[in-house]
C-alpha cells in the first residue's frame, strides 16, 4: 500500500474509533500530507533518519505568513513556523507511525521522533478591573447587546472553549447549575453556569423571534435576511465570537490582546486565586493532562507571593 492509502486508513481510524473532531482530522490530514509531499515518495521504506532530519530542517525554515514591516510598508518580513506549530507536525507523524506499527507495518520508529523545545510564554491575562469593564461593556438595550452580554458572562462563568460555546443550542437546560459539554476528542465534561449568566441568556432568548436551534446567532440584517429567505444557518462562527470580544475590549479601554481564550484564562486563575485545587480546574477546563493546567500555577504563585508580602506581619 502507498503512504497516502495508509494515511486514509489512519484518518478514518481517528475519526471513527478515536472519536476525534472533523477539525482534528483535517489538521492531521494537512500535517501528514505535507510530509508526504516533502518526501516525494509513497514508499514507506524511503522514510529514513536522514529524511526525517531533512524534514525537520524544512519545517524550521518553512515560511508562514509574510509580515509587513510597520516602519517600512515596502519591506516584507518572512515569518517562519514557530516551534509549537512544528511540533504539531511531528506529533501527527508520530501518531500515524504508531498506528501503522500496531498493524504490523514496518515503518520508521515513532519513538525516534523528538519534539523541539519550546519557550514557555506568559499567559495573556487582563486585570480584575479590566475584566469587570469588559463584562459591563454591552449596554443591554438591543437584542445584539443582550446576546453579547450573555456570551461574555457565559465565557467567564464556565471557562468554555470558543468552539464549545459556538456549538451550544438554545435548548440547553437553564434550570440546572450544571451543563454537560462535549469538548475536544468528543469527551464530555461538566461545567457550572452562574445565576448571572443564566439571567442574561434568558433575557436574550426572550427577545428572539426566529426558530434557529443555535444559542448564539448572527443578528445582522444580511444574516437575518438570508435566514428569512432560504432558512440559512444563523449560528455564529468562532471568528464572529472573536470579533465580538475584540469589539468590547476596545470599548472597555483594554489595550492588550483580548480573546475568548483570555476569558478562559481569567476563569481558571479566578478559581485558583479563590482556593480551587489544580485537579478540579483541570476537569472544568477539559485538559487531558494536568501539565497543561499547571501553566496557571506560575500566575497564581506570583499572586500569592504579592499577597504574602502585602499582608503578612512585618517586624
Amino acid at each position: 500500500m502507498t503512504l497516502s492509502e495508509y494515511k486514509l486508513q489512519f484518518l478514518e481510524y481517528i475519526e471513527i474509533e478515536k472519536g476525534r473532531s472533523l477539525l482534528t482530522v483535517r489538521n492531521y490530514n494537512h500535517y501528514i500530507s505535507r510530509f508526504i509531499d516533502f518526501l516525494k515518495s509513497e514508499n514507506i521504506n524511503d522514510i529514513t533518519d536522514q529524511k526525517m532530519r531533512e524534514y525537520r530542517l524544512y519545517l524550521n525554515r518553512l515560511s508562514a505568513i509574510p509580515q509587513i514591516n510597520k516602519k517600512n510598508e515596502n519591506k516584507i518580513a518572512v515569518k517562519t513556523l514557530d516551534k509549537k506549530t512544528q511540533n504539531y507536525h511531528m506529533i501527527a507523524l508520530r501518531a500515524f507511525f504508531k498506528f501503522l506499527r500496531k498493524r504490523n507495518v514496518n515503518i520508521y520508529d515513532p519513538e525516534k521522533i523528538e519534539l523541539a523545545k519550546t519557550v514557555s510564554r506568559e499567559l495573556d491575562l487582563i486585570t480584575e478591573n479590566e475584566l469587570r469593564k469588559l463584562l459591563d461593556s454591552p449596554q443591554s438595550i438591543t437584542i445584539a447587546d443582550k446576546r453579547d452580554k450573555a456570551i461574555l458572562e457565559l465565557f467567564f462563568s464556565t471557562g468554555l472553549r470558543v468552539s464549545e460555546l459556538t456549538s451550544l443550542n438554545r435548548t440547553l437546560d437553564l434550570s440546572n447549575i450544571e451543563l454537560s459539554i462535549r469538548g475536544k476528542g468528543g469527551k464530555v465534561r461538566v461545567v457550572f453556569i452562574s445565576d448571572d449568566a443564566k439571567k442574561y441568556i434568558k433575557d436574550y432568548l426572550n427577545m428572539r423571534t426566529d426558530m434557529d436551534e443555535a444559542l448564539f446567532i448572527n443578528l445582522s440584517p444580511s444574516g437575518l435576511a438570508r435566514y428569512n429567505a432560504n432558512g440559512a444557518d444563523l449560528r455564529l462562527s468562532v471568528r464572529s465570537i472573536e470579533r465580538i470580544i475584540e469589539k468590547y475590549a476596545v470599548l472597555a479601554g483594554i489595550s492588550k490582546k483580548c480573546t475568548p481564550h483570555v476569558l478562559r484564562h481569567s476563569f481558571a486563575t479566578d478559581l485558583l486565586y479563590n482556593g480551587a485545587d489544580l485537579r478540579s480546574v483541570q476537569m472544568m477546563l477539559g485538559h487531558a493532562s494536568i501539565a497543561t493546567t499547571q501553566v496557571y500555577t506560575n500566575v497564581t504563585n506570583k499572586f500569592l507571593r504579592e499577597q504574602y508580602l502585602k499582608h503578612h506581619n512585618k517586624k
